[in-house]
């Protein structure tokens, strides 16, 4: 039977030296990312179970742009001097946005954050609000990355899927995409409702052939409090599923593309940095209705969230301060070590052992139990300088992460 080799650990104090047991203690803090929540959408797809509404007509883009500031502005002492490494607008549909709000908002980080003049900027952007002078205009802004829902490029896959795009108006979105940033990833979904194998392989097929540096590829859930779930589409069963996924990631790495998390694969240079940090447990803080913040501190690290209804959030931004965050707690060593490994295990080659140290302040003995367990069942590679898990452990992935469930 394969074991773990015991290697002890200190402890920490509170402000991080080595001593008795109590609270986590970070020796430094790790990076921070930005979060910024854009919460509206033409059309709220079936499946999804995301902080999107629909909004007829023009969205409240001034209004919006004054209560962005405002969270900003509030958010900026829990963060105050630490340089921020990525940005992410995510939604809803962030294109919705003018490329003058885009603007407008990376102006308020830079006068109000620290950030370094080449940092990643990515906009999610779908093909059905695509215009190249906007996209355009985003990179002008600073945009440096660009994320493109496509999910299908076979129109009655995206009608099923409720998206407002054809396929079209896909690969023109990819093109426009392309002219406009260097880097492009390309959103694609598979076990559809009716899909079959050939099908599936179409679609990675044409996605690879676009050239981006990225793809995020993503079975297709039905997720709790969606119309997906209410009504079952008829989808591929799970043996077909499960050919689909392996297949799926075949193709893309025989094109060259590395799989260096679940669902997401890149080309040399291209990984997501943004998402690399929420995997590796980084900080982020996240503005905008419904937007969640995980912040570190010295001797404790809390998670913050925001009110989920777009006007309820921008009420309470300008008028209330501080009402507009609904939820602040102090993470406990249960849920640190949780949320670590729920993370981190979702990486093809893992992290090494001492990461989990520096980001959560606990000792590797407060996991040892779990992680020998889980050796024990074959999900996990022996060994505490690196936490990885092996091939049967990713591909059950769920069963390795609740291992770590206290």
């Amino acid at each position: 039977m394969k074991k773990l080799v015991r290697v002890p650990q200190p402890e920490t104090e509170g402000d991080g030296r080595p001593g008795v047991r109590g609270r986590p203690g970070l020796a430094a803090l790790p990076p921070l990312s930005v979060y910024i929540h854009v919460p509206w959408c033409v059309h709220k797809c079936p499946y999804c179970d995301f902080n999107s509404h629909e909004r007829q007509g023009e969205i409240p883009e001034q209004a919006y742009l004054q209560a962005l500031q405002a969270d900003l502005e509030q958010a900026v002492p829990d963060v105050w001097g630490r340089p921020v490494s990525t940005v992410f607008f995510g939604g809803g549909t962030p294109s919705l946005l003018s490329a003058d709000a885009i603007d407008q908002i990376i102006g308020m980080l830079r006068a109000t954050l620290n950030l370094p003049p080449d940092v990643e900027i990515t906009l999610e952007a779908n093909p059905g609000t695509a215009e190249a002078e906007r996209f355009q205009g985003y990179a002008q802004a600073g945009v440096n990355r660009i994320s493109l829902g496509i999910q299908s490029f076979n129109d009655d896959k995206l009608r099923r899927l409720g998206r407002i795009h054809d396929a079209a108006q896909a690969r023109a979105a990819i093109g426009m995409a392309q002219r406009a940033v260097d880097r492009v990833n390309l959103d694609l979904m598979f076990a559809l409702p009716e899909q079959t194998l050939a099908q599936c392989e179409q679609d990675v097929r044409e996605a690879i052939a676009f050239g981006t540096g990225h793809l995020s590829l993503y079975h297709l859930t039905l997720e709790p409090n969606t119309v997906f779930a209410k009504f079952p589409p008829p989808v591929p069963g799970d043996e077909l599923s499960a050919t689909m996924q392996d297949r799926v990631a075949e193709l893309a790495v025989a094109a060259g593309f590395e799989r260096y998390e679940v669902s997401a694969y890149a080309r040399p240079g291209q990984r997501c940095l943004h998402n690399l940090n929420y995997w590796q447990f980084g900080d982020y803080l996240g503005i905008g209705p419904g937007a969640h913040s995980k912040i570190s501190f010295q001797n404790r690290i809390i998670r913050q969230a925001r009110a989920r209804m777009p006007d309820a959030w921008m009420r309470l931004a300008t008028e209330q301060a501080g009402k507009h965050i609904v939820e602040q707690r102090e993470l406990s060593h249960a849920d640190l070590s949780f949320e670590f490994m729920l993370n981190a295990l979702r990486l093809r080659q893992g992290v090494e052992g001492g990461l989990f140290i520096e980001r959560t302040g606990l000792s590797l003995m407060s996991i040892l139990p779990a992680m020998q367990h889980a050796v024990e069942r074959g999900l996990l590679e022996p060994g505490l300088e690196r936490i990885k898990a092996t091939e049967q452990g990713w591909r059950f992935l769920n069963d390795l992460q609740m291992e770590f469930l206290a």
